[in-house]
């Protein structure tokens, strides 16, 4: 799974480079879990990390690029970016 979600969280800091990279995988990690969660409380059966991986990289490259600006309107996610240190200068 390291190397998974390594591997995620680089492709997402290519496609936001507002993003330092343990922002980037406390995203990916967040995704991941949210996506799991949700689809078992929707009552499916589970597909396996194959299915999950493949959700994530579709969200990575939809959202990925303002995942920030998403962040900072959303009460849930805000506090990923209230410490001031997801950007890279």
């Amino acid at each position: 799974m390291e190397s998974i979600f390594h591997e995620l969280t680089q492709l997402l800091m290519d496609e936001n480079s507002k993003l330092t990279y343990e922002k980037a995988r406390t995203w990916v990690e967040l995704v991941w879990e949210d996506f799991e969660t949700t689809y078992a409380k929707a009552g499916y059966e589970y597909k396996g990390k194959e299915v999950t991986e493949k959700v994530v990289r579709q969200w990575i490259a939809t959202y990925g690029a303002n995942v920030h600006d998403f962040a900072a309107s959303n009460p849930k996610y805000s506090h990923l970016l209230d410490d001031g240190d997801h950007t890279v200068h």
